[in-house]
């Protein structure tokens, strides 16, 4: 295990049932690096992203993150995934909580702030997200692109290691996605480790270090933005490719 991989995965298998949904997948994620996913919908990619930190327990497999495999069932998996910041598709707000409480609930809980540092705190990533004027709002009253950004700054609020995103924008309307991500490519500007399960191709383009192509539960290919859209070697990604751009 070399130190400067946050995270390494090895032969990672995962079935539901009969089902194989990952078989056996291999990945290095070096520390600032972003890591972008793409592939046809049932390839695997949020199953994959899932098992990182351990939302889904691999059938087989080794899940190192930190140098510690958070996948031995001795290991305090909360410890580690304290330091995995996650946003999903929905956003999870908590309804009957202000945005500012939302995001100071967790650092609060877990003792790694006192109220008044996570309100600091808090106010700081409204303002980097955006919506410093929404801190006393509830979460029904803002927009989908609103909440999505109320959820990134509620993860960041942690002070994770990496941020884990699947498929951040595809919930929301076309017009809200760019807000959603502008706010991951400062998040990337700020050297921030990001591993992100996306459709959206430009932002692929743009903002990732490593494109990994998965299709049917394997990583067929991955390089960077340039080889991957611009000279792909597999038949199955110029396929999918083809499709898509």
């Amino acid at each position: 295990m070399t130190t400067h991989n946050l995270i390494e995965i090895k032969d990672l298998h995962k079935y539901f049932g009969k089902n194989e949904v990952l078989k056996g997948l291999d990945i290095q994620i070096k520390r600032g690096e972003v890591v972008v996913m793409i592939g046809p919908s049932g390839s695997g990619k949020s199953t994959f992203l899932r098992t990182m930190n351990l939302l889904e327990t691999p059938t087989k497999g080794e899940v190192y993150f930190e140098g510690t495999n958070i996948a031995d069932k001795s290991v305090d998996v909360f410890k580690h995934r304290e330091k995995m910041g996650m946003v999903f598709q929905q956003f999870n707000l908590f309804p009957n909580m202000t945005v500012l409480d939302n995001l100071i609930l967790a650092p609060v809980t877990t003792g790694k702030l006192s109220k008044e540092e996570a309100v600091e705190v808090a106010i700081e990533l409204l303002a980097k997200v955006g919506l410093s004027e929404k801190a006393e709002a509830y979460p029904q009253s803002l927009s989908g692109g609103q909440q999505q950004r109320v959820a990134i700054a509620r993860a960041l609020a942690m002070n994770p290691d990496v941020m884990l995103f699947d498929e951040p924008t595809s919930a929301l309307d076309p017009e809200m996605v760019g807000d959603v991500l502008n706010v991951m490519q400062d998040l990337a500007k700020d050297g921030m480790t990001m591993v992100i399960v996306t459709h959206e191709m430009g932002f692929a383009k743009e903002v990732a270090d490593r494109v990994i192509f998965m299709a049917d539960g394997k990583i067929v290919e991955s390089g960077t933005p340039t080889e991957l859209f611009e000279h792909p070697k597999e038949q199955r990604t110029q396929d999918f490719l083809a499709q898509v751009l």
